[in-house]
């Protein structure tokens, strides 16, 4: 019955859109930092896996401090869909975020960019592939 009613909460949450994408989420990285810094296989009391922790959650700050810059620039619809799938996995990370929202803007403008070109007038396309300048015949 437990197992049951954590997939029902789990399910639950991909069928919500996020709400409010108009701020930068506040995500728990907390748990990844320390799967990070354990994956060397030394024993938390190491010293080297408190310092490899506290530089992940320090480098998941600065990401997430540049993605409170950034974060205007994107999408809704960017942002709505990167939130859920930083979310979906239950290891939430800025840098996976940020790189998720980089990724389909990217993709978005090369699109753009695409149909630009193909909504151009062939003779005008083919006038500025000609090397030299040199004008058709």
């Amino acid at each position: 019955a437990m197992i049951l009613h954590k997939l029902l909460v789990i399910g639950a949450q991909f069928l919500l859109p996020v709400a409010g994408t108009d701020n930068v989420p506040h995500l728990n990285v907390e748990q990844l930092c320390e799967g990070i810094a354990k994956q060397g296989g030394v024993t938390f009391r190491d010293p080297a896996v408190a310092q490899e922790k506290k530089n992940c959650l320090e480098s998941e700050q600065a990401i997430r401090d540049e993605l409170v810059k950034q974060w205007p620039n994107f999408s809704a619809a960017d942002k709505t869909h990167c939130v859920n799938e930083s979310l979906m996995g239950g290891e939430s990370s800025y840098t996976e975020l940020l790189t998720c929202l980089e990724m389909a803007r990217d993709v978005r403008t090369m699109r753009n960019e695409q149909q630009g070109l193909e909504n151009q007038p062939r003779n005008t396309r083919a006038k500025r592939s000609q090397p030299g300048g040199a004008k058709p015949q």
